[in-house]
């Protein structure tokens, strides 16, 4: 949905931790270690080969792929000012991780005057994710020259009798205006570059050591985790076993489509599409899957089969064969694919150890709304929380360090009202994960049928426990009683379990 993370080359549902938890050396690999690598045909399209085992795939699935280009990576066309590692300074903050969170906490921290550096093995690179966001999340941070698209509102399928009009203007990120706007702001105020990845971390009193892949050892008052999904810096001490939200996407030219230009579609639950093929109904019934789509024009449009969260997540392959059936109903004709992308977003699990000598923003803290996948607003604005969090304990006359510090940059960014409002998140997504298509289309029916101000925070993260738990009752007093009585029989033990969660989490 919201937010994705392209994987062209990741099909399992784990993410190893890359690491072990040292009091003095926390040995962390940034290259997660359960990649599956997937190959193009440098020349022939056709040419499409997986290196590892799948069911075979319907002829019409791979003839979608067959449209695939082989992926193109973009670079910004500017110069950075790189990292000097003869001069062994320690800089104040060493931010492991170029994606739009890690850049967003350099610009703010290096603003203030300290010293920053950004590593990262691809610094240039053009981030690969569609991103979308709502107009207003985006507005907030004075960031709406950053969107390349916008819809005026957006519509829901709920079957094919149904339809919600979300009256909340949608937008398409700019990726490269986006990070062109970061790493300028990164550049003027100072902030230095090195590209490579990290292999560890060894932590002293005062300083960190990060030992990077191209034997370059940067000292650093405070390190950042910026790297995503990966789990490589920031350490977890409990099991993790999330739920998967998949998907899979296409931005493509076609011949026609039937949705309205002005309209996004957030949500398509019809499946009139899979009328004729019962093994594919029956698999959709059980665990559902919705499109997504953005139209740009009358012939070109991103287009995203998805499953919103199930464990374990559903197959890609059966994620594009759902999307193939549907484009063929819906009488879409791709011509051709400009790019794809396939995205695994853990959800819900629990959080990193807090607090500890690492900080983390993003992915790897815990940060994925666990009932809907959406992280990338809410992580830039938790940007200057951490950002200020670190200007103001490393400027201060006290001046905490190492582990002192750290702790309290994780109290600000993990205050207990952010922890109780994760928890009733991942008490939806419990509930969300027993439902299936028919269940699932009543409780979206009810969702979007709650005043504006209950889903636009929910949505976006707005609403803190007090005001969930109106929402919740709201919800339930909006549902039709099949949907009231489903909450009920498989929401009892997921909200036992996050009471429970609730009372033993204090200050």
């Amino acid at each position: 949905m919201g937010t994705l993370q392209k994987i062209p080359s990741k099909l399992e549902f784990g993410f190893s931790l890359c690491g072990y938890t040292d009091k003095v050396s926390a040995l962390s690999s940034l290259k997660p270690q359960n990649e599956v690598p997937l190959k193009f045909g440098s020349n022939k399209k056709s040419n499409l080969r997986w290196d590892c085992k799948i069911k075979a795939r319907s002829s019409s699935s791979a003839a979608l792929l067959e449209l695939v280009p082989e992926t193109k990576k973009e670079n910004l066309d500017f110069e950075l000012p790189m990292y000097d590692p003869s001069k062994r300074v320690v800089i104040d903050l060493a931010v492991v991780g170029g994606g739009p969170a890690g850049l967003a906490v350099s610009q703010q921290v290096s603003e203030a005057g300290l010293s920053v550096c950004s590593i990262d093995p691809s610094p240039k690179l053009i981030w690969p994710n569609n991103y979308g966001v709502w107009v207003d999340e985006f507005e907030a941070m004075d960031l709406l020259d950053c969107l390349d698209t916008t819809w005026s509102s957006a519509v829901v399928y709920i079957d094919d009798k149904n339809s919600k009009d979300l009256e909340r203007p949608y937008g398409r990120v700019n990726r490269k205006a986006l990070k062109s706007k970061m790493m300028q702001k990164c550049i003027s105020n100072g902030v230095k570059f090195h590209q490579a990845k990290v292999l560890k971390v060894i932590h002293e009193d005062s300083k960190s050591l990060l030992i990077c892949s191209d034997g370059v050892t940067i000292e650093a008052a405070v390190v950042l985790d910026a790297t995503g999904f990966a789990r490589c810096l920031v350490q977890y001490d409990k099991p993790y076993n999330p739920g998967y939200q998949v998907a899979y996407g296409i931005l493509a030219e076609v011949e026609e489509h039937p949705f309205d230009v002005n309209k996004m579609v957030f949500m398509d639950w019809r499946d009139s599409h899979l009328s004729n093929n019962v093994a594919l109904k029956e698999r959709n019934e059980r665990i559902p899957t919705f499109l997504y789509a953005m139209p740009f024009s009358s012939d070109r449009i991103f287009l995203e089969e998805t499953s919103l969260v199930a464990r374990p997540g559903v197959p890609m392959e059966d994620i594009q064969e759902r999307m193939v059936a549907r484009l063929r109903h819906l009488g879409i004709k791709i011509r051709s694919i400009e790019e794809d992308e396939r995205c695994v977003i853990p959800m819900g699990g629990p959080l990193p150890v807090l607090p500890q000598r690492v900080i983390g923003i993003g992915g790897t803290a815990g940060m994925v709304h666990p009932s809907t996948g959406y992280m990338v607003a809410r992580t830039l604005a938790a940007a200057p929380i951490v950002a200020n969090a670190i200007v103001r304990y490393l400027g201060s006359a006290q001046n905490p360090l190492g582990a002192e510090l750290s702790s309290e940059v994780w109290k600000d960014l993990w205050p207990i009202e952010r922890r109780r409002q994760r928890e009733f998140f991942c008490f939806g997504m419990d509930i969300l994960l027993k439902l299936d298509l028919h269940a699932t289309r009543r409780f979206f029916d009810a969702f979007f049928d709650l005043e504006p101000r209950y889903w636009h925070g929910f949505l976006s993260s707005r609403l803190f426990l007090p005001e969930l738990i109106t929402f919740g009752l709201s919800l339930f007093a909006n549902a039709s009683n099949t949907s009231r009585f489903e909450i009920m029989t498989k929401g009892t033990l997921p909200l036992a379990n996050m009471v429970n969660n609730l009372l033993k989490d204090v200050e």
